[in-house]
């Protein structure tokens, strides 16, 4: 359990602060005061300032904030002068929205960034697995539509692929509409379309072949399929936001940091038996994971995430005039509310599934 645990710290934190630094970083650039950088929720464990930052260690690791001077009309108590709210040098409404935009959309951004680095790391260690084919089951639509063993799938459903998890992917969550594939074959490519075939003993469909070809991936290709895991992980989260949107997930698939946690655990049991480097990179593997979700989570317009933080800036582009900033702080904190609110409900949910 204590690999458990600072796995999960570890992992979490180094997510939490590529998010924070990126919002630390470009407000910096652009002139905007940080009056706090804080890694954790919770009590404060350390503290020290640096400059006109105060930096702060809080003693539970699942979460961050960089707040800004004079960010939805609140300033700092050192700008207050007799009393009066004076908007200091530095304030976060006196930057420009441009500026201002780009503040708030580098902490997604540096998630993005922080996951194509780690996929490097992975990727260079691994290699990458390419949706060639390599096996056909007998009687499927894949072996009667004439695909052969060495095919390379290029496209599925118009879309480019490049990775064996896409296709398998698209697989799992195909519900018997047809499936049009493109592959390549001695360098010729060819399209088909297939009507998956449904599993009584599986409940699924299935188009009926085995794909994947291991690769070594060094110069262009570790970029490449860097790149290429990152693009997969955030269709896979857009795809997922959609579904539950849509009512195909429920609330038993959401996970907070003790599911998450539990996930960590149960993936440090099974890559055990590899060794250590396997665990790292395993480990590495789901932060890539996590810092995509965190920043696509955080692009939500929703009140008080990034997100909702542009739309506000983007409504002041149309408008060509901010909204007041203290009737933006209170929508914010409504939806810092209700965020806790979820929060509780999936913590409540993730103790629900490790005791029933």
């Amino acid at each position: 359990m204590a690999a458990t645990i600072i796995a999960f710290v570890l992992v979490f934190g180094i997510v939490v602060i590529a998010h924070e630094l990126g919002h630390f970083l470009i407000a910096k650039l652009n002139g905007i005061r940080v009056v706090e950088f804080a890694i954790g929720m919770g009590p404060v464990v350390k503290a020290f300032t640096a400059g006109d930052t105060r930096y702060v260690l809080r003693l539970l690791p699942i979460g961050g904030a960089c707040m800004f001077e004079g960010e939805d009309g609140v300033y700092s108590n050192d700008s207050q002068e007799k009393g009066e709210q004076a908007a200091p040098q530095g304030a976060f409404n006196d930057a420009k929205v441009w500026a201002r935009i780009a503040t708030v959309f580098a902490g997604p951004f540096f998630n993005i960034i922080l996951a194509f680095l780690l996929s490097l790391i992975v990727v260079g260690f691994s290699g990458e697995v390419i949706p060639k084919i390599a096996l056909l089951t007998e009687g499927y639509p894949a072996q009667e539509a004439g695909l052969k063993e060495g095919d390379l799938i290029t496209k599925l459903n118009g879309q480019n692929v490049y990775l064996r998890e896409e296709v398998i992917m698209g697989s799992y969550l195909n519900q018997g509409e047809p499936v049009t594939l493109e592959y390549e074959r001695d360098g010729e490519r060819y399209t088909v379309t297939l009507n998956p075939r449904y599993s009584e003993e599986d409940a699924r469909y299935y188009i009926g072949f085995s794909i994947g070809e291991h690769i070594d991936c060094r110069g262009w290709n570790l970029i490449k399929y860097s790149a290429c895991e990152v693009r997969y992980w955030l269709q896979t989260t857009v795809k997922s936001l959609i579904m539950l949107v849509q009512g195909k997930l429920s609330a038993d698939d959401l996970s907070g940091p003790v599911g998450i946690a539990m996930t960590i655990d149960e993936t440090i049991e099974e890559a055990k038996p590899y060794g250590v480097p396997t665990i790292v990179l395993t480990m590495i593997n789901f932060a890539v994971l996590l810092s995509v979700n965190l920043g696509v989570m955080n692009l939500l317009p929703l009140p008080a995430l990034d997100g909702g933080r542009l739309l506000f800036l983007l409504v002041e582009v149309v408008r060509g005039k901010p909204m007041p900033p203290e009737k933006e702080g209170m929508v914010h904190f409504a939806g810092f509310v209700a965020l806790m609110i979820l929060m509780v409900f999936v913590f409540y949910n993730d103790l629900t599934k490790i005791f029933s």
